[in-house]
């Protein structure tokens, strides 16, 4: 599926296509965030919208809020979850497995541009998706998750994005794991060869969209949560590269 016979090209710029895609894509996500901790009524407008009210029993104390985020139960909703949640391993094990072939098949000149962006998506998958943000801001970031705030049936305060004063003890909502794993997934378009990125590339990027989507439209997540998850792998994939075409051989070599 993925293509790694494209040969080195001589680096002939100082300032690589990657870099100055890592520094808008970095300048976008703290932009974002900065958006959404200002404007607190963004995320707790579109909770709202996907959250159903229903009446409390009497024994329910006063000003108490209950209902449900009906999608959270649907069926499809579930199915759909199951399958992208797999996605992200079956692909990083297919770029391992070219990484592996590639190595095996020409030895010390297994690097190619290719083989490069496979490694910066595994890094972006292992540090973007696994150490930033499933071991990290999930574990410390304190964020409830709608479904656990006061204002949509829970018990927590609500707390803004970027805000680490909530009591959430882990596993919490800032950022979305599996709207990052979505955004991860629209990197491999890039890694495909180009006969195939419109056949596959369309697919990939309805699936990036519909995971973070499903994450909000479920109470799972406000909607800064699956924004920025989504889009911090990214930022970590343009950094990865940026580093790598920094680090290219000068001269041109053949795979």
């Amino acid at each position: 599926m993925f293509d790694n016979s494209i040969a080195y090209t001589k680096r002939t710029t100082p300032v690589s296509r990657s870099f100055v895609a890592f520094l808008a894509l970095f300048t976008l996500w703290w932009a974002l965030l900065f958006v959404f901790y200002r404007f607190p009524g963004i995320d707790l407008l579109i909770a709202k919208n996907v959250f159903t009210a229903t009446p409390c029993a009497s024994a329910t104390l006063p000003g108490k809020v209950c209902g449900v985020f009906a999608l959270a139960k649907n069926p499809l909703f579930k199915t759909v979850r199951a399958v992208t949640l797999a996605l992200p391993y079956i692909a990083g094990v297919t770029l391992i497995a070219s990484l592996i072939s590639s190595w095996r098949k020409h030895g010390a000149d297994w690097r190619t541009p290719k083989t490069d962006r496979y490694v910066a998506a595994l890094i972006s998958l292992i540090i973007g998706c696994g150490l930033i943000v499933n071991t990290l801001l999930k574990s410390y970031s304190g964020r409830p998750r709608p479904r656990s705030t006061d204002l949509f049936g829970g018990s927590l305060d609500f707390v803004q994005a970027g805000s680490f004063a909530g009591r959430c003890l882990g596993n919490c909502s800032f950022v979305s794991g599996e709207a990052s794993s979505g955004g991860w997934l629209l990197c491999l378009i890039l890694l495909l060869p180009p006969q195939l990125r419109l056949r596959l590339g369309i697919p990939l990027a309805i699936v990036s969209i519909v995971m973070p989507v499903m994450r909000v439209m479920t109470g799972a997540h406000y909607l800064s949560d699956a924004v920025l998850g989504w889009l911090l792998p990214l930022v970590v994939f343009a950094a990865a590269m940026a580093v790598i075409d920094f680090l290219r051989p000068a001269v041109s070599t053949q795979s």
